[in-house]
């Protein structure tokens, strides 16, 4: 890890000052779901995905909101058994404690930004 201004830089994280477009930054594997994690805190979480088509999240519940916001294709969300359609462009919000699943409708790509409310 190097230090930048007094600060931890993760060397998996995005370099500092520099644009990047996020799509470019997880790459698709055949039949599979790759993550990145771009920062995590006390605060939350942001992480990139990259689903091959078909690929799913099962259902699950976090104890703090997520926003997914998709970067490339298409996905369906299925928040407490009612499912969204989402496309690229698009953000659709995941409550904290709300069941969840997500499943790539083909190649779909999304930063997943996790918030963690106060205690």
């Amino acid at each position: 890890m190097n230090v930048v201004a007094d600060r931890r830089v993760d060397p998996a994280a995005l370099p500092p000052a520099k644009a990047v477009r996020l799509e470019a930054e997880v790459a698709y594997a055949p039949g599979a779901i790759v993550s990145r994690t771009l920062a995590k805190t006390k605060g939350g979480t942001l992480t990139l995905f990259a689903f091959d088509a078909g690929q799913e999240l099962s259902e699950h519940t976090a104890p703090f909101d997520a926003f997914v916001t998709v970067l490339d294709g298409e996905a369906e969300v299925v928040i407490g058994g009612e499912p969204v359609r989402v496309g690229r462009g698009e953000t659709v919000l995941m409550p904290a404690g709300a069941p969840h699943a997500v499943k790539a409708r083909g190649p779909f790509k999304m930063l997943l930004s996790m918030v963690r409310g106060e205690k």
